[in-house]
């Protein structure tokens, strides 16, 4: 696949193969950081045109996937900036725009620990959340982690501990207050 990708006159095809194989794990790993479906699909479109125009700059030193999966990250990154900075009256109102997205949403079969999940992330500093969501969601090594957002492992651990440890004293508070 990547070979077609490479080449002029076969890197159409190439990337027909590449989204068949992983748009739907890319879209995935979109979606756990941006949570409103219809912004996902954009990060995602983003994130296709920028690996369409670029996959001749791959170079092979990492797996396809890893290089992907970092192009999407940085994308959603990007995008969750982007909309923070939208944002920052609301939040400094006390509000979090994700959560009210995710009050709107169904949860996913019913399951409102798994919303009560999704505003504990939404309350963790960005780095906290995003290196949380790789390696509980994704179940990323840290190794892996640390290629993707060219960090070191031991800042990479410190702040799994910390996002660990502030989503475990918000659902400590629900369950006093519920």
């Amino acid at each position: 696949m990547l070979a077609l990708l490479q080449h002029p006159s076969t890197a159409e095809r190439g990337f027909r193969l590449l989204m068949e194989q992983y748009q739907e794990p890319l879209y995935g790993v979109v979606r756990r950081m941006v949570s409103d479906h219809e912004d996902a699909n954009d990060v995602l479109q983003n994130s296709l045109i920028k690996i369409y125009r670029g996959i001749h700059a791959f170079e092979g030193k990492s797996k396809l996937y890893t290089w992907l999966y970092r192009i999407v990250t940085n994308e959603a990154i990007t995008f969750l900036n982007q909309k923070s900075r939208r944002n920052t009256t609301s939040i400094e109102q006390g509000e979090l725009p994700v959560v009210h997205t995710l009050q709107a949403e169904d949860p996913v079969d019913g399951d409102a620990l798994q919303v009560q999940l999704q505003k504990a992330l939404a309350q963790l500093p960005e780095k906290q959340r995003l290196v949380f969501q790789l390696r509980y969601f994704e179940e990323k090594s840290y190794d892996e982690i640390s290629a993707v957002l060219g960090t070191s492992e031991g800042a990479l651990k410190a702040s799994y501990h910390h996002a660990v440890k502030k989503i475990e004293t918000y659902f400590r508070s629900i369950e006093i207050s519920g």
